[in-house]
């Protein structure tokens, strides 16, 4: 393990990691901002429980759509080119939240453009990756994924901030770490001496059409949907079905998303060791079971505990879909990662949307998280249908790289 650490160190351009990382996590803080600062403003203008899912969601709608062009623009213009892009844009819905939005509408128009911010991610992944092996893929992806903790520091912070300084004034502050970040990112950061091919939008759309396409999409809508969607609303969860403050409800939901974050490098570590397939199988039975354990709704403690494993296998999920990605589309990993991106964020509009509209029409969180289980299944069964079509094709036994197989 100790060889497998140092030949990883050594083969690929460590600040570029260091840079895709940081504006993966800066931006993934403003994607999430709403999500961080959501009880605050229910609180000051009295939305309902359907109005509080759909503020904290559509960030995740704008970054699905918004990952698409971002997708294909990494490979057209290049990463670093596409990441710069992305940080500077991200500043303009930060402004308006600080400077101009007050109201319900106007913090809609403010959370589609931060998806604008969830838009790094299809430039983080193919930045890092390019520059490792194929057997390092998992790992790679992994460590510059692990810039999602900036959710974490959305989550945790967010509501603190809120307390002492108004939520208004926390896009202002977000806009510090945002530019101290694009100011690294222009330094350290290079694109792999081996560009990607420059794809063209018919190769985008064709990309989109296939069917293998299409199943990593569910498979990525399930794993990161699920985690993004739990990341920017299990605060206003928490806080109406315990009670809680807004403080207390954001440190426990930061509990889920920090164990969601940490673990997708892991995910990918274990993802090239065992086969992603392997690994993919496990992680959806479990989802499943935690989540329908948490629809049970049981007391806080347990609760808080379901969520916080249900996050972890998530993250691990996460790692486990991508590191079978670039075995699968190659040198078209960026366009791909757009599209998977954008499926990801879709999944997790679709999750606190329909959590909150459930609440507000049933009276209860129940029905939205087994949904979330029953979709889980739905991944399970779809996976081991399409495993052996893929083992011994482009990919080795259980998902690991074909080249490892004895």
């Amino acid at each position: 393990m100790n060889e497998y650490h140092e030949s990883f160190w050594k083969s690929g351009h460590l600040p570029t990691l260091i840079g895709a990382f940081l504006c993966f996590c800066v931006c993934s803080m403003c994607w999430l901002l709403l999500g961080g600062l959501g009880s605050s403003i229910a609180t000051e203008l009295g939305l309902t429980p359907a109005q509080k899912g759909l503020l904290t969601a559509v960030p995740l709608l704008g970054g699905g759509l918004l990952r698409l062009p971002f997708g294909w623009l990494t490979d057209a213009i290049g990463a670093k080119k596409t990441g710069l892009l992305v940080l500077a844009l991200t500043a303009i819905p930060v402004l308006m939240g600080w400077l101009w939005a007050s109201s319900f509408a106007s913090l809609l128009v403010v959370g589609f453009l931060l998806g604008i911010a969830g838009a790094a991610f299809v430039v983080a992944l193919p930045m890092a990756s390019r520059w490792y092996p194929a057997k390092f893929q998992g790992v790679a992806m992994g460590l510059a994924g692990l810039g999602l903790t900036g959710t974490l520091i959305a989550t945790f912070f967010g509501p603190r901030l809120a307390e002492k300084f108004g939520w208004h004034n926390v896009f202002g502050l977000a806009l510090i770490p945002l530019a101290a970040v694009a100011v690294i990112f222009i330094v350290i950061t290079k694109d792999a001496p081996v560009a990607a091919k420059k794809q063209s939008l018919g190769d985008f759309f064709g990309v989109l059409r296939e069917r293998d396409m299409i199943l990593f999409s569910l498979f990525y809508g399930v794993t990161f949907g699920g985690f993004v969607g739990f990341a920017s609303f299990l605060s206003i969860l928490l806080g109406d079905q315990y009670g809680l403050t807004k403080i207390h409800a954001g440190e426990l939901a930061a509990l889920g998303v920090m164990a969601g974050s940490l673990v997708r490098p892991i995910g990918g570590l274990l993802a090239d060791k065992f086969g992603g397939i392997r690994m993919l199988n496990v992680l959806f039975g479990a989802v499943a079971l935690l989540a329908m354990g948490v629809a049970q709704l049981p007391t806080l403690s347990v609760a808080v505990a379901l969520f916080v494993i249900a996050m972890a296998c998530l993250g691990f999920g996460n790692g486990s879909v991508f590191q079978l990605l670039p075995h699968r589309y190659g040198t078209r990993v960026g366009v791909a990662t757009g599209i998977l991106g954008a499926a990801g964020s879709f999944g997790g509009f679709f999750l606190p949307t329909i959590l909150g509209w459930l609440k507000q029409t049933s009276g209860s969180y129940a029905s939205g998280l087994a949904l979330l289980a029953a979709l889980a299944v739905v991944a399970l069964m779809v996976l081991s249908v399409v495993q052996s079509d893929w083992v011994g094709n482009w990919i080795g036994k259980h998902g690991r790289v074909k080249t490892a197989e004895a």
